[in-house]
């Protein structure tokens, strides 16, 4: 089953200082309709105005993830952790037993756009930590680079069984990707026009993929892509588990 979100129908919040879409229930935004896949609970894109900040704020039991897509994105958070990424890094912070961070406009003449994701964590109260890697456009181009995963090999480790991949596709590039029986996906078109599986997706639309022995893509325009994968039932813990 292959579930089509276009750009329209997903929640858009504009707060003068930031622009966001929020994919699932977030914060005020509530559809029973639209509470995830398996543990990605939330898929926000947002964009900050030049020098905007998100102040500190706490959060717990989630793994909090951050993928780069224009501008410079700086954080802090009260482990004592700051800097800086560009376009194309990525940032897992895990919140376990709980943290604060803040999410930051590092250019005060340009604005920024990042995607956040949140991913519930296998095990409760985990200690907090930050991991961060630095990708280019050629590592992504023409294949699905997987940027974060459970293993100790992956880039970046993320406490579930999941995977985050990130792909930049020239006109007419074909990929594939397997599916296990009993996972889903939730892929975001970025920016250009592909088509998946028989949909055509442009800039800003989405799929949820459940119960599809393998998933095609194929670029119509040049187009940026984030790929998840998750397993469609798990337990959920701490927190979210109350």
């Amino acid at each position: 089953m292959l579930q089509v979100r276009r750009d329209r129908e997903i929640h858009k919040e504009d707060g003068g200082w930031f622009v966001a879409r929020w994919h699932f229930s977030f914060d005020r935004y509530r559809d029973p309709r639209q509470m995830g896949v398996g543990p990605l609970r939330v898929f926000n894109h947002d964009r900050l105005a030049p020098g905007a900040t998100w102040p500190m704020h706490p959060h717990a039991d989630v793994e909090g993830i951050t993928y780069v897509w224009k501008g410079t994105f700086r954080h802090a958070d009260s482990l004592g952790n700051d800097g800086t990424l560009a376009p194309g890094g990525v940032q897992l912070m895990t919140l376990g037993s709980g943290a604060e961070h803040s999410e930051q406009n590092g250019s005060e003449t340009e604005p920024m756009e990042f995607l956040q994701l949140w991913i519930l964590p296998q095990a409760p109260s985990l200690p907090p930590g930050l991991q961060q890697r630095q990708f280019t456009k050629e590592e992504r181009t023409d294949r699905l680079l997987k940027v974060i995963g459970p293993g100790a090999s992956d880039p970046v480790r993320v406490h579930q069984d999941a995977a985050v991949y990130v792909s930049r596709l020239l006109p007419g590039t074909v990929l594939t990707q397997d599916v296990a029986v009993g996972r889903g996906s939730y892929l975001y078109l970025i920016e250009g026009r592909a088509r998946v599986g028989n949909e055509e997706l442009a800039i800003g639309d989405a799929a949820k993929i459940e119960d599809e022995a393998q998933l095609r893509i194929e670029a119509m325009d040049t187009s940026e892509l984030i790929l998840v994968d998750v397993p469609l039932r798990f337990t959920p813990v701490g927190v979210w588990a109350r």
